[in-house]
């Protein structure tokens, strides 16, 4: 089917929306300035969303101020109960959600079907730690005859600013913390997708979370600005790039407020001498070209032994050919288009420099035409490029496309001790594979590589687990106890025993 007959077929509830979520209602913009929605497989604008004013987020901070009082009044337990139905909530508008994201940054139908049963997932593991939550922690002193009650209170309001390649989750791992640890939250998603974080909202509202503890406006760049140097904001959980991630750092450092940093990286796959090449070709993809390279902990430097290193090449070319891009309304497609067209302006200036740097294109390697609807997409051919060396651009910043780049590594003394030094000579720290027949052994190499994640013959996230960066890759950590932590300022009470 042509890309606009597919889309002519959809009747999505979110198009051209005028409104703001600020406590508990959806209320008019009082601005005529608006921001468009493109879809970035047919350059079509099919949505707007308006842009919020000072006076809109002074509103959303008073309702979110007013309403943590009662908010974090009840127990643990009874906000746990708020994001279970949340989680229902958000399962029953899963096909909407799902193609409303596709249209806002090209991701693949076959990626985002699977974002709300994701954020389901989120908010049920947090509902779960409600138990932790609600414990008393007593701990004595270790001299006796005293001891500590460590009380666990939220840390306030929190402004959470999302990121344009996975909109919804990336605000779910903040969203469902907060409120379960008590906090009530102020959303900006990023410019591009505005209109898909609508369903989270109403499936706030539709759980009957009280008025004022989430509230959602939309805005530029400038905005988010605002909203982190805000008086009212107690909190920063931002998801981004690393340039915008430093000034976010820099003004919660000045205002002495508490931040969390999801950022960029530049992560490597360390593929050992006696890796299974069929077994990494399944999860190659998944594991390093993930939403058309448009994820931030991808391994999307391929690290491979010299006494393999063609057949590592020839493996990821064959991998990556094989895979369909095009219309990513289209279950079939894995590689849609790139997310904006400043986004294909910049992967495109990262290919041009690869070549002018003497790297080998092996596929790929520049724009994809594409028809049937698609002409006016932003695509760019899914690249691998090989013989790539450690000072080139492309193997030290994160590109952000669907561009993968291997680099040969000595491996004759069988340490693997040239591999790590590579993958650790960045200034990111994000995530990172290593590919080994022998898992103890690649247990042992990644325990040397310096990430907050790694690994071992694939890559995933685990909702029970912290994720974050090192260096220029974040602060702090989402996920697990300690990601609740994050939302969360702790009080001890000295008493005697």
């Amino acid at each position: 089917m042509d890309a606009r007959a597919r889309r002519a077929t959809l009747d999505l509830p979110h198009t051209h929306v005028d409104d703001f979520f600020i406590d508990g209602t959806w209320c008019p913009a009082g601005s005529a300035e608006r921001t468009p929605v493109i879809d970035p497989a047919t350059g079509e604008t099919w949505g707007s969303v308006p842009v919020a004013e000072a006076a809109e987020l002074d509103r959303a901070v008073a309702a979110a101020r007013r309403a943590i009082t009662p908010w974090s009044a009840l127990s643990a337990a009874e906000r746990a109960e708020y994001l279970l139905r949340i989680a229902e909530e958000i399962e029953a508008r899963a096909e909407a959600l799902s193609l409303t994201n596709t249209r806002e940054n090209g991701s693949p139908v076959s990626e985002t079907r699977g974002a709300a049963a994701n954020a389901a997932g989120i908010f049920r593991y947090f509902a779960g730690l409600a138990g932790w939550l609600d414990a008393e922690d007593l701990r004595p002193f270790p001299a006796g005859g005293a001891e500590t009650v460590v009380e666990k209170d939220p840390v306030g309001v929190c402004g959470l600013i999302a990121p344009w390649n996975f909109p919804i989750n990336l605000v779910v791992i903040k969203l469902a913390p907060a409120l379960l640890a008590g906090c009530t939250v102020l959303i900006k998603p990023a410019s591009p997708t505005p209109l898909s974080i609508r369903f989270i909202i109403e499936a706030v509202a539709a759980a009957g979370v009280p008025a004022g503890v989430v509230n959602l406006l939309t805005g530029p760049g400038r905005f988010g600005d605002a909203i982190v140097r805000h008086p009212g904001i107690d909190k920063i959980a931002f998801t981004g790039s690393t340039p915008v991630g430093r000034k976010i750092a820099a003004a919660c450092g000045e205002l002495l407020r508490p931040v969390t940093l999801e950022l960029g990286g530049k992560s490597s796959a360390i593929i050992l001498p006696d890796a299974d090449l069929g077994e990494v070709s399944k999860v190659l993809i998944r594991s390093c070209m993930r939403n058309t390279g448009q994820t931030c902990y991808i391994s999307t430097r391929i690290l491979a032994p010299a006494s393999r290193y063609e057949e590592v090449v020839e493996m990821v070319a064959d991998t990556i050919r094989a895979a369909p891009q095009g219309d990513p309304l289209d279950p079939v497609t894995v590689f849609g288009p790139v997310a904006t067209a400043a986004q294909f302006d910049s992967v495109s200036g990262y290919l041009d420099t690869a070549h002018a740097e003497g790297a080998r294109v092996v596929t790929g390697g520049g724009p994809a035409v594409l028809g049937e609807g698609l002409e006016e997409g932003v695509f760019i051919t899914p690249t691998v490029l090989a013989d790539v060396t450690p000072e080139m651009t492309v193997a030290r910043e994160e590109i952000f496309g669907p561009v993968l780049t291997i680099l040969r590594y000595d491996d004759a003394d069988g340490t693997a001790g040239e591999a790590v030094a590579l993958a650790n000579n960045t200034e990111f720290g994000l995530g990172g594979l290593v590919f080994g027949a022998d898992e103890t052994a690649a247990l042992a190499v990644a325990r040397r590589v310096d990430s907050g994640s790694v690994g071992i013959n694939f890559f995933g996230s685990n909702h029970a687990a912290p994720f974050g960066g090192r260096h220029d890759s974040g602060l702090g950590v989402e996920y697990g106890i300690e990601g609740l932590s994050a939302y969360l300022s702790y009080k001890s009470i000295h008493r005697r025993s």
